[in-house]
Parts: structure tokens; sequence; C-alpha cells
């Protein structure tokens, strides 16, 4: 046995989302989103120690990867508690590592209480569906719990793209094939390329990170393929700009065009602290109706906020209604709320309305 391995059922013990180690200091976790010391520890792990820990568990080729380039990605499985996406960096301490944890169970869209719009997002035949926030949002999360309910629901072929592979997919009703970059594909917008040749019916791309990739998804997702992707974006009408942008301007009135005819939805997600512990999600969502089209075509996406304000019926919600309905039910602080909101004056109005007075200095 490793031996990261005992760290590993530690924290999955305690309910740990990571595992940061760097040379001379002493491991840390995020618990309930604050990054504390491990308290199994009482000295620092010197730059030899984490280099032989790293190195017992990272295969060949990462590591040579780690030798040349200083960075590498892979995932890391142990039976019985999960698996663990492994970042290895170096930084002026000596080798460094970050471990995300990712379950062994796939929670449902029930068991995240994902609301009926996105529930729905599942069920197009054709389109792009785009799950977005920073990172550590819980991005992944949502996305497995989609995948799993189409894998539940429908008799489809998944191939989902990923850099690494993370939640494991068992088949139900699905075919699923996923493929890891480095690993199975050279790239993202190879696999994608590939993919439109292996008969799929649901594509999930991990992350599109560039312009390639962006806009072979887009393609896929107007050939008759639902196309899941992730952005690095807050907000929804954000995650619209930043596509479009991505492209030079002589190209942007065409993809205007083809987003406002693929674009099914966007989840915007940011993770907050509970009070009493854990962490939970507020959700901005945009549903792609056809005055949403509408708009994309015309190049006013500045509009699409105060559509989404009257959007209720559609399942739309902005963020500061998300994060009001977690105030109100007493599910995160007021504090809390109000430093994840987008619109920080609007959420602060939004407080005093419900009789919370926070000290800010907007």
């Amino acid at each position: 046995m490793a031996y990261i391995d005992e760290l590993f059922k530690r924290m999955s013990d305690m309910g740990a989302a990571d595992l940061h180690m760097t040379s001379d200091h002493v491991p840390m976790v995020r618990d309930s989103g604050d990054l504390v010391p491990v308290n199994w520890f009482k000295d620092a792990l010197s730059n030899k120690q984490v280099t032989q820990i790293l190195k017992e568990i990272c295969p060949e080729h990462n590591w040579t990867q780690f030798e040349e380039t200083w960075d590498t990605d892979f995932a890391y499985a142990l039976e019985g508690v999960g698996r663990f996406r492994a970042n290895f960096f170096m930084d002026r301490y000596g080798p460094g590592a970050v471990f995300r944890r990712i379950p062994e169970t796939i929670l449902t869209v029930e068991q995240l209480s994902l609301p009926k719009a996105v529930v729905d997002m599942t069920k197009h035949r054709k389109g792009l569906v785009l799950v977005t926030g920073p990172t550590g949002s819980g991005k992944s999360t949502t996305l497995a719990a989609m995948i799993d309910h189409i894998n539940s629901t429908r008799c489809e072929h998944i191939i989902t793209i990923e850099d690494p592979v993370e939640f494991v997919h068992p088949p139900k009703k699905c075919l699923v094939n996923q493929r890891e970059i480095h690993k199975h594909t050279k790239s993202f917008s190879a696999a994608l390329r590939a993919a439109l040749r292996e008969d799929p019916d649901i594509v999930l791309v991990g992350e599109m990170r560039d312009l390639e990739t962006t806009r072979i998804a887009i393609e896929t997702a107007e050939t008759g393929h639902l196309v899941f992707g992730t952005l690095h974006t807050s907000t929804a009408a954000s995650t619209v700009d930043r596509i479009i942008n991505q492209f030079p301007a002589e190209e942007q009135e065409q993809i205007r065009l083809m987003l406002a005819g693929s674009l099914k939805g966007v989840v915007a997600q940011n993770l907050l602290k509970k009070k009493g512990g854990g962490r939970c999600a507020a959700l901005e969502i945009l549903v792609a109706t056809p005055g949403v089209s509408a708009m994309l075509r015309e190049g006013k996406t500045y509009q699409i906020p105060s559509a989404m304000q009257t959007g209720a019926k559609w399942g739309m919600q902005l963020l500061n209604d998300s994060l009001e309905k977690l105030v109100v039910s007493d599910t995160v602080e007021p504090a809390e709320a109000l430093d994840r909101a987008a619109d920080k004056e609007d959420m602060l109005e939004r407080l005093r309305k419900l009789g919370h007075t926070i000290e800010s200095d907007i």
C-alpha cells in the first residue's frame, strides 16, 4: 500500500475535498471550504519525503512529463475510498501536489436537488449545454449527475473527453466511452473531431479550453448531437460573451448565429459554506428561449440578465436569486451570500429587505 493511501483514507473519512502537499510544509486539507493543516502530522515533510511520496503513485509517463515540464495531471484510484484527481507541480520549495477527491458514488440529480430546468437540459436530442463556474465550484459533480441521469433514462451512446477521467460511469441504459487526454487521445480537439466518426448521441467535453475545441464543440452541437461542456466563467451572460470573444472579429457574427441555433442552456454555479459545516451550490440558470436566441443572433447579450429576471416561468434565475433562497432557508450566512454575489449592490439590498444588516464597503 502506498504511503499516501492512508492520507486519502483519513481525508475521505473527514469529508475533505482536497489534499495539499508542499515541500517543507505540513500537509493541508480543504474542509468545508477552509484550508487547514492535517492534525495527524506534527512535522513538515521535506523535499525528499514529498518526492518519494509522489513518485510512489505516479504513472511512469506522468513522472517523465513532470521532470520535463514541472507539471502533470492524472487520476489515482483507491478501492473502497474513491478516485483522486492529481496535479503535481514545482515551486520555490520543491515538488508539491494537490489531490481533489472524487467520490466513487455519483450523486443523482435528486440528491443534488438540481432544479427542473437543469434536469430538463438532459432531455434535448441536440444542442450545447454549458456548466460553468470557478475552479472548485462543483461543475464536475453537477455534470456527472446530468450524465448519470441520461445513462439511467435513455438508450444512447455517451462519449466523455476528460483530463483526467474523474467520475466513472458504469453502463446502465447507455454505452459510455470515457477517454482521457494524453492517455487515450492527444487533445480535446483531436478527440472531439474523432467523436464525430464514433456514432455518439451525447458528448461531454471536460474543458473547452481553446479556440479549436470550442469551434468543434459548437459544430458538433449543430450537427445533431447533445454536447455538454465547461468553462471557467462566473455568470451565464459572461459565458456567452467569453465564447464569442474567443474568436477573431471577422468570425464573431457567424459564431453568434451558430450559438443562437445550438445553445440550449447555461448553468453557472458557486459553492458556499453551509451553516454547521459542509457546502452547497448556488446556481444561475439561463434557458435558451426563442427570445434569448434572438438576443444572441442580434448581438444583444447585454439584455440576457434582464431576460433571466423575467424568465422564472422557464426556470431561469440569477445567481442572486439562488443566493437569496439559501439565506431565506437558513442554509448559509448572509455574509457568505454577499461574498459570493456577482452583483453585490443588488445582493446587499436584498439582504436588507430580509432584515439583515451587513457592514460593507461597496
